[in-house]
């Protein structure tokens, strides 16, 4: 009874494992290109559209900040064979500095999976990727890109970002502000709670600048206590109105001061942040000497006492207006 009730259950297990190889085996498969150098590393970028455009321009589906780059500089169109079958044709839009295919420079060809693309400085490899392929993929990018602390990003990833819009901005017209802040005398919290203590800090810090800037703003933790964000579509009075926002909320934060190891509990305690801020393109057009401008005027709060605002102008940054909505 024993040898038949073992068989049965060995004939179920493997039945049920033929239903799950079957399921896998027919998820669908999806064409992506994964960036493997350049500002979009690890990146699964789907091509959801019969025609995708790369490039520099606005308008392109798939925008490089690349100098190598030509505005409009290749794209990828599904097209139909004899048999029905989808295939996937790569075309240079009479780039200059051309398109490389698995390092062969090409005016048009097939791609097949595991075909490397040379744009400019950026390298990606064309991919049929089902779901479970494309969420490994991007939670790869996401441990790239994102401080694994706080799950802002890094500052690698900040400034590339940084520089994307910024060209952006300077196409369009519009204005954008870039904050620094620092946490006050944060050693302290170390000192007196500990290292896990001041780690779940940093976390809850992330998380009230994350919900003090609109949807659509980007904030990264540098390192430290130190943290970042731009804001797109600001202008210098509007960044001081969210800076405001960030300092008020964590002045206002009850931090945790228990240790989880030990189960002791203690009070709460507070702190308090400086912030920098930045704006183009009444201060520079530069993204990075942006940074650098905020970061000084952030030394210069901390001068002043700490817990407030400066702007690297301060004369641009005295009407007060509301920050709008970002526009999409």
């Amino acid at each position: 009874m024993t040898k038949d009730h073992d068989e049965e259950t060995t004939v179920i297990t493997q039945m049920g494992a033929d239903t799950a190889v079957g399921s896998v085996a027919k998820l669908e498969r999806r064409p992506v290109l994964i960036s493997l150098r350049g500002e979009l590393i690890a990146t699964p970028i789907p091509l959801e559209r019969d025609e995708v455009t790369i490039g520099r321009a606005l308008e392109a589906d798939i925008r490089l900040n690349d100098s190598k780059a030509s505005r409009l500089h290749a794209q990828i169109c599904a097209e139909a064979d004899d048999a029905g079958a989808t295939r996937f044709r790569l075309k240079d839009l009479g780039s200059t500095n051309g398109t490389l295919v698995n390092s062969q420079v090409v005016k048009e060809a097939f791609l097949t999976d595991g075909d490397k693309i040379l744009i400019g400085d950026h390298l990606f490899r064309f991919e049929m990727l089902d779901e479970i392929d494309q969420e490994f993929q991007q939670q790869i990018h996401r441990l790239i890109g994102h401080d694994e602390l706080t799950g802002l990003l890094t500052s690698k990833s900040f400034f590339t970002e940084l520089g994307r819009e910024a060209a952006r901005a300077e196409q369009l017209g519009q204005p954008f502000c870039v904050l620094m802040m620092d946490l006050d005398h944060f050693k302290h919290v170390n000192d007196s709670y500990g290292h896990l203590v001041g780690s779940r800090t940093l976390q809850d810090v992330g998380v009230i600048i994350k919900a003090s800037l609109r949807s659509g703003d980007v904030a990264a933790r540098f390192g430290g206590e130190e943290f970042a964000a731009f804001l797109l579509d600001a202008d210098y009075a509007q960044a001081v109105v969210a800076a405001e926002r960030v300092r008020r909320a964590v002045e206002g934060h009850v931090f945790s001061a228990s240790n989880l190891t030990s189960g002791e509990a203690r009070q709460g305690f507070q702190i308090t942040i400086s912030i920098g801020v930045a704006a183009f393109p009444d201060d520079a057009k530069d993204a990075i000497q942006l940074v650098e401008m905020a970061d000084s005027a952030l030394y210069r709060a901390k001068r002043n006492g700490r817990n407030t605002i400066c702007a690297y102008r301060p004369s641009l940054a005295t009407i007060e207006k509301p920050l709008r909505p970002r526009r999409t």
